[in-house]
């Protein structure tokens, strides 16, 4: 009965009340009520966040949504930046190397995070959990016989990291992908790698449950290659038997995991009409060809989602973080290379012999951690220069890399200690040239944020609309409603979810060419009372074809070369609209009840 009673409570994340309201009044009928009820994360997010207020209703600012909010993902992100230290401390063997990470993340500060400037995004709350699950792989990469509660607190940190952010499914799918080029490297042994398979699969199964039984998550990448890697581990005697010792044999287990994985999600998503990742083949299809679309557009016309800027590459090479880390992998690789060419040719000789190999396959070297790191930077580098925003996973991570410029297994060879730790003095020297300047260059952005036409916006809806009131608008503009006024909203930043894509575009056709009577057609269709107009997403443009009149452009050829709806009715909304509050900033328009 509790979880009931938080379903039905959690229903009203979109502001709508069963009591105050009735049914006729939600968003959709009872079918996309239930998958409005599908929007897991937020769902969750929001149960934990009023759970977590009955503990805190004695501090008044705590109480608060948004103190909330910015004091849990301040006081995650600074345990964060002692957990980078014992990480890197950890991944060298040398407490100088938890300094160097450290230090490498503050001369790269503006890199490596964005949690200064929105700290309540998904991410926030999630990725100090994916740190904490790299380090404990760490201690189970580098342990022959890693302890039962080290993989049960992977799988914890794995759930907590899934939990509030959609997109960590493709991030632990790149983890998986790296630990499975070590398995078929040798780096891993099989028990090891059936361990860690199943950790995966029960934090997944775990997630699944908590999110309410998730077909996105179900038929996601990660999942299919968790099954995809079981299935190969299972044939791989088979594949060795058939395969002759050797490199073919890698290739060949690694382009069956690969296109079984393929093939399995998306026969799963075809069987279970699930499209919801679909935008992400799609962004990376348009990074490659000619293709767009909307939901495209709408992704690679944001700076964060555009091809890596030439400025942040060199923004690493000034700060050397970057030919460190070119170095690192350089040794790393002509190690693995070594190791792995002498393995290969000794199964050749005793293959050619009739010698019996182990089918146990044990682990064949050690320092495997090392080529899980150098595989998952290299991972992280090529999508980040793809898509710029996972530079915030590319850049912490080439900072515990720089790390091991103090590890005795990989610069040994300079000499003894002294030699070493004055070689990685003069390296942090040269780092602290534009490091410092970086750093003294974030600490003097000081100021504080005031948006009175939004303030005004706000306390007009709570003073002129009824409590529910349903508003329609852009998604950032959508979140600050709902969060400040309680009010119901038509869509939200959760573009993940198909359902919530298309809704989106339904609103946003407001800001195309089409006939004022379309967009209102629309605009009743998701039963909204107010439309929040904005000048600036019908006016902004950040380069050429990115403006919202030319995004609509791509699929609504019909109607090219007319006004823009958005630029019309700025002007007068009449008389499909009437216009109920207005300042410099938004304009509300209101949709006459007499049309509905």
């Amino acid at each position: 009965m509790e979880w009931q009673g938080v379903l039905v409570h959690d229903s009203r994340i979109f502001g709508v009340d069963s009591e105050s309201c009735s049914w006729s009044r939600l968003l959709l009928d009872s079918e996309n009520t239930q998958k409005r009820m599908r929007t897991h994360h937020l769902t969750i997010a929001e149960s934990r966040r009023k759970a977590t207020f009955a503990f805190l209703r004695t501090d008044m600012s705590m109480g608060d949504a948004a103190y909330f909010y910015v004091s849990c993902v301040f006081l995650l992100n600074g345990v964060m930046m002692s957990l980078f230290f014992l990480y890197g401390t950890y991944l060298s063997g040398s407490r100088l190397g938890g300094v160097v990470t450290v230090l490498c993340l503050f001369f790269n500060h503006g890199e490596s995070t964005r949690v200064m400037w929105t700290p309540p995004l998904r991410e926030s709350f999630s990725y100090p959990f994916f740190v904490l699950q790299m380090l404990l792989l760490t201690y189970i990469l580098r342990h022959s016989n890693p302890e039962r509660r080290s993989l049960v607190a992977i799988g914890a940190c794995n759930v907590l990291f899934l939990l509030p952010w959609p997109f960590a499914q493709f991030v632990l799918l790149t983890q998986v992908a790296c630990l499975f080029a070590c398995y078929f490297m040798g780096y891993l042994s099989t028990a090891k790698m059936k361990s860690l398979l199943v950790v995966h699969l029960t934090s997944f199964a775990i997630c699944f449950v908590l999110l309410f039984g998730n077909l996105a998550l179900f038929t996601s990448f990660y999942i299919s290659s968790l099954v995809a890697g079981w299935a190969i581990i299972a044939l791989r005697d088979d594949i060795t038997r058939v395969c002759k010792p050797g490199i073919v044999t890698i290739l060949v287990q690694g382009i069956a995991w690969f296109t079984s994985t393929v093939l399995l999600k998306f026969f799963m998503s075809f069987i279970l009409g699930v499209s919801n990742d679909a935008h992400i083949g799609n962004l990376i299809r348009s990074k490659l060809t000619n293709y767009k679309d909307f939901h495209t557009l709408m992704c690679t016309c944001a700076a964060e989602f555009d091809f890596m800027e030439l400025e942040t590459l060199l923004g690493y090479v000034k700060t050397l973080i970057l030919p460190v880390n070119i170095v690192i992998v350089g040794i790393i690789s002509g190690k693995a290379i070594k190791e792995v060419w002498r393995s290969l040719r000794r199964e050749i000789i005793y293959s050619k012999e009739d010698i019996d190999i182990d089918t146990e396959q044990p682990a064949q070297f050690a320092n495997g951690e090392m080529v899980y790191h150098s595989l998952q930077l290299v991972v992280f580098a090529v999508l980040a220069i793809l898509v710029m925003r996972i530079k915030l996973f590319l850049a912490p991570l080439m900072c515990l890399m720089a790390s091991l410029i103090c590890s005795r297994q990989l610069f040994g060879w300079i000499g003894e200690h002294f030699k070493r730790h004055i070689t990685v003095f003069g390296i942090l020297s040269i780092m602290a040239i534009q490091g410092v300047a970086n750093y003294q260059s974030q600490r003097g952005i000081v100021g504080d944020f005031s948006n009175l036409p939004q303030e005004q916006l706000l306390e007009w809806i709570n003073a002129n609309t009824m409590p529910n009131a349903v508003f329609a608008g852009s998604m950032p503009t959508m979140a600050r409603v709902k969060l400040s006024t309680g009010r119901a909203i038509v869509n939200h930043p959760h573009y993940e979810d198909t359902w919530q894509r298309e809704r989106t575009k339904l609103v946003y056709t407001m800001y195309s060419r089409k006939p004022a009577k379309e967009v209102k057609r629309n605009l009743m269709q998701l039963q909204a009372d107010y439309f929040i107009l904005e000048d600036s997403w019908c006016n902004r443009r950040s380069r050429p074809g990115c403006s919202m009149p030319e995004i609509w452009d791509v699929e609504d050829q019909e109607n090219r070369g007319k006004l823009p709806l958005c630029t019309l009715l700025s002007i007068d909304s009449r008389p499909h609209f009437t216009t109920m509050f207005q300042n410099k900033v938004y304009k509300v328009l209101k949709i006459p009840k007499d049309a509905k």
